[in-house]
């Protein structure tokens, strides 16, 4: 069955996020996987290649609610989730939610912010909640996080710890545009009739519902399983945990449904690999070459001894 005969939205989508995000197909592709499978994004690139225009894009095709946050050293853990503040009205706390309240948060240049700041995100991420003054507060379903992240080599960043990364069920790089498609955006070629909204939040839940039935093998999850355990043996790598095999199964699930299979085959899973895996294993580029060479090293038709 084609799902994408069921869902001609999703090409659609993708063709309109194409628009402002001029020769980055596979990106767009990629970062859409990621929305389906129900995790959240970080982005790690220089300023100035679409990060933010990307995350404006999915929360417009979608229409989610969307709210930007400036990271910044000075910044506090009330500044995003919100504070409880006394009205002498009501002679008691009124809780006054923050901006983590949206479907998608763009967490703009998280690495700039203390790690105290950086971790008001983790239960938020992980648990779709936050706790405040021993009060959980949930949030709208669907809660998507992009976070952007500058080069560590840069002045003033902060290293995000493995248990930031490790809630990013994947990391992209942007990349500079060809030159094609750079000629085009200096020409000033307009994006503004590209519509706004395509789909539902209510239909995107219905998606990610879906993206869960495509059916996966065992000799699929036994691919999956040699790629896991090869990291948890390879020199330098930190090895994948079972919720990384668990994103790379989501993952790949989505990949298969945006491509219309509604089954999982040894291709689907490596085109998510690379983005699933690198922050997992090591930092900055080693990762990727990493997840790179465990793919040369695994026959996807072997079985798991």
């Amino acid at each position: 069955m084609n799902r994408l005969n069921l869902n001609p939205q999703l090409s659609q989508i993708a063709s309109n996020i194409d628009q402002h995000l001029l020769g980055k197909s596979q990106t767009v592709r990629l970062a859409l996987s990621c929305l389906l499978a129900g995790g959240h994004l970080l982005l790690e690139d220089v300023p100035g290649v679409g990060k933010t225009s990307l995350a404006k894009s999915l929360a417009g095709q979608f229409g989610l609610s969307f709210q930007r946050i400036q990271f910044t050293s000075d910044m506090l853990p009330a500044d995003i989730l919100g504070v409880s503040v006394f009205e002498a009205a009501e002679h008691a706390f009124r809780f006054h939610p923050g901006p983590i309240f949206n479907q998608l948060l763009l967490a703009d240049e998280l690495n700039r912010a203390s790690p105290r700041a950086q971790s008001a995100l983790l239960e938020a991420m992980e648990e779709r909640q936050v706790s405040i003054d021993g009060q959980s507060y949930p949030l709208e379903q669907p809660f998507f996080v992009i976070a952007t992240q500058n080069p560590s080599e840069q002045l003033g960043t902060f290293e995000l710890p493995e248990s930031q990364l490790d809630r990013f069920a994947m990391r992209l790089a942007i990349g500079f545009p060809d030159p094609k498609s750079e000629l085009q955006m200096l020409k000033g070629i307009s994006t503004s009739d590209v519509p706004s909204t395509s789909l539902s939040a209510a239909a995107l839940r219905a998606l990610q519902s879906e993206v869960g039935q495509v059916h996966a093998s065992d000799s699929l999850l036994n691919y999956i399983l040699r790629l896991v355990h090869l990291s948890r043996h390879t020199e330098n790598a930190r090895g994948l945990s079972p919720r990384a095999s668990k994103i790379l199964l989501s993952c790949a699930q989505a990949w298969a449904f945006i491509h219309g299979s509604d089954h999982l085959l040894p291709e689907h899973v490596q085109a998510v690999f690379v983005a699933v895996s690198s922050h997992r294993l090591a930092s900055g580029d080693n990762g990727a070459q990493m997840a790179q060479l465990l793919l040369e090293q695994v026959d996807p038709y072997r079985e798991l001894s």
